[in-house]
């Protein structure tokens, strides 16, 4: 069988501006000169196979590109209800030791090899027998990651260069970017090394307002070359920017971009840390989906980017644990794998928690609108940790 380019089914003569793919959904069309599509064929938030992988809409089109805002109508939350059972709504107090914890004479609250700890939920085999796991490589490789860490970090005020650009456009950038990224249904690697790509280039690379785009875009074909499968084609990228943008200046940003960050795309971003993380939290799904929901917000955030990944990942975590047991359950066994402890996390916890509690509200809700889904099991209703941002007084 011959290799099926990516986005090959969307033919040029049918394809239609992204700002009305899903004006359906939101009940009134804000542009009534335009048709409605029928709505994507979902059946319990997967796609169905024949049906065609559609662009992502709302795209910053030249008109916009100027001034960095979004007027079009934004899609309503989703009007279903979450269908979950009492457990899956459970808070524990606290969390017992396995009866194989028990056998092997572990120690709550005491470190504990990674082998001895429960597979994160992707893994269907024990950490010791799967090869995918490298536990005899494993920690040699994340000594490794914290070293180069600092390496693929940016200058938290390297902002105040540019001259056209400010750190709220970079904020509708990524959120634009999480939206698209969800459309296309990449890899979660991917969207962290498309911001992280953004950042190094914004750092070194003064950008007018009307190419800051055309650099998100580009950040995401590149993530996309290197993490995915199924790449992205040049058209794909054209149709979702509305045209903004001709092939040849997406080309032209693409070896403006390598050249600038030397060709380094191998870089730990705070993906790699926080699967690690959950892993020795011994987490569950709904944990998981909590923690990269609350790590995804932070993208959006430029003043989170004072934090490297692992720290960014460790708080993450943390933050996640305490919405979801309604306590702390920073264990040494945490403390042990992640290198920080609570008092070093309490503070960027607390910002986590502050954009868990704002995250529906303001125009920059793409993060909210896809974790609002049955597909991530509505982890944007549940509840933050509020008792980690009251004070004593009020408590």
């Amino acid at each position: 069988m011959g290799r099926r380019k990516f986005g090959v089914e969307i033919r040029p003569n049918n394809r239609r501006a992204l700002g009305v793919l899903n004006q359906n959904l939101g009940g009134a069309n804000p542009n009534p000169g335009v048709m409605n599509k029928r709505g994507l064929p979902e059946s319990n938030g997967v796609r169905d196979k024949n049906a065609r992988l559609p662009p992502a809409h709302r795209p910053i089109t030249r008109k916009f590109a100027s001034q960095m805002t979004f007027s079009q109508q934004r899609c309503p939350e989703e009007s279903k209800k979450p269908k979950t059972s009492s457990n899956e709504l459970t808070v524990w107090e606290e969390i017992s030791l396995s009866d194989s914890d028990e056998q092997l004479g572990v120690v709550k609250d005491q470190p504990v090899p990674m082998s001895l700890e429960q597979p994160g939920f992707e893994m269907t085999e024990n950490s010791q027998t799967d090869p995918l796991s490298v536990v005899e490589y494993v920690e040699d490789l994340y000594v490794y990651y914290k070293k180069m860490e600092s390496s693929c970090c940016v200058l938290p005020g390297y902002m105040a260069q540019q001259f056209d650009i400010n750190e709220k456009m970079r904020s509708i950038l990524v959120d634009w970017l999480i939206e698209v990224h969800h459309k296309f249904e990449l890899r979660d690697e991917t969207l962290f090394l498309t911001v992280n790509l953004i950042d190094r280039f914004l750092e070194k690379q003064s950008v007018v307002r009307k190419k800051l785009q055309l650099v998100g875009l580009v950040a995401l074909l590149l993530a996309c070359k290197y993490e995915e499968v199924s790449v992205p084609v040049v058209d794909d990228l054209i149709f979702i920017s509305d045209k903004a943008y001709t092939r040849n200046e997406i080309l032209e940003m693409e070896r403006l971009m390598l050249n600038t960050l030397q060709f380094n795309m191998s870089v730990p971003t705070a993906y790699v840390f926080l699967k690690r993380f959950l892993k020795a939290a011994q987490s569950d799904r709904k944990l998981d989906t909590l923690a990269f929901f609350l790590i995804e917000l932070c993208l959006v955030e430029y003043e989170m980017l004072k934090y490297p990944p692992s720290f960014m990942a460790a708080a993450a975590t943390y933050t996640a644990q305490a919405s979801v047991y309604g306590i702390g359950q920073w264990n040494k066994t945490c403390q042990h794998h992640t290198g920080y402890s609570e008092d070093q996390l309490i503070e960027c916890s607390r910002m986590m928690v502050g954009f868990h509690q704002g995250a529906g509200a303001g125009k920059l809700t793409g993060v909210h609108r896809k974790y609002n889904t049955s597909k991530f099991g509505y982890a944007a209703r549940w509840e933050p940790a509020h008792f980690l941002v009251q004070t004593p007084s009020t408590q």
